[in-house]
Parts: structure tokens; sequence; C-alpha cells
């Protein structure tokens, strides 16, 4: 669909496109994936989104949990982080599929690991780790709401 590049110099670069995406509307229902290797900053960018967005307080990873939800004004958040999702049962018994069922902002981080169960990404986010501060990123759009945040992004 479409594609936009960007090559993050440092973190404040990263802050920049997270507020760029929280400016507009249409993220508020969008369910976007986080794709790259340990250590890329795939939950950097999450952060600094969700501060962006007016989350307060502490921001963890839900890297055990699976799930965090958290709430902005007027908007429901839940930021998945799927790397330790292993039965797909656990989907069911976690009530999933009623989150994706429900409004709100959708992010998920290692969303391989829940092929089959999660509904396809209205944008798909790779990084990729340049060194040990540049990042190179693509947003890839795989939605008619994707591409409409993509339009909004100066990358």
């Amino acid at each position: 669909m479409e594609l936009r590049h960007c090559t993050w110099h440092n973190e404040d670069d990263t802050a920049a496109l997270a507020r760029q995406l929280a400016a507009q509307p249409l993220l508020a229902n969008a369910f976007i994936t986080l794709h790259g290797n340990l250590g890329a900053g795939k939950t950097t960018l999450v952060r600094h989104l969700l501060r962006a967005l007016g989350v307060q307080g502490r921001i963890k990873s839900p890297t055990y949990a699976v799930v965090e939800p958290h709430e902005a004004p007027g908007l429901a958040i839940w930021h998945f982080d799927f790397y330790r999702f292993d039965d797909p049962r656990e989907w069911e018994d976690a009530g999933f599929r009623d989150i994706f069922a429900a409004p709100g902002l959708k992010l998920a981080e290692w969303p391989e690991k829940a092929v089959g169960l999660i509904p396809p990404a209205d944008i798909a986010i790779t990084i990729e780790a340049i060194d040990d501060h540049q990042r190179r990123a693509v947003l890839h759009a795989h939605t008619p709401l994707g591409c409409g945040l993509l339009q909004g992004i100066n990358a």
C-alpha cells in the first residue's frame, strides 16, 4: 500500500515521529505492529507515543504481562508484547479477542508470535539499529486507515 522510510539520528527523532503520530485523530482506533530485533527501539517508540498522547505515570514494558492497558484523555490504549506468548489458548483466556474488538489504540511488539490471532495491522513499523544511537525505520500501511495515518507523517 504505502511506505515511509526514515532515519532517526537520536532519540529526539524517535520522539518527533511519535508526536506526529499522536497528533492524528485516526490513531484513536488504529492497530500498529512494531518489528525489529531486541534493542532496536520498539518499546522506546511506544513510550514516546504514549507520552505524546498524554499518558501519565510509569510506562512499563508488557514483556511479562503480555499486555499493559493505558489511559490517555479520551483514549483507551493497549500495549502488547508477544515476545513470551507461545500458547494460543492464552489468547482466549486473557480476553485479547475482546480487546481487539473494542475501540481504542492497540500497539503490538513481536506480532509474529501471534500470527493468525491478531487482525492485520493498519501500520507495521520495522525498526533496525544502525548503531547505538541511529535507527532506520520503515512504516508500511496495510489498510486505508493506515494510509490515512501515513499521510500525516513527514519522514
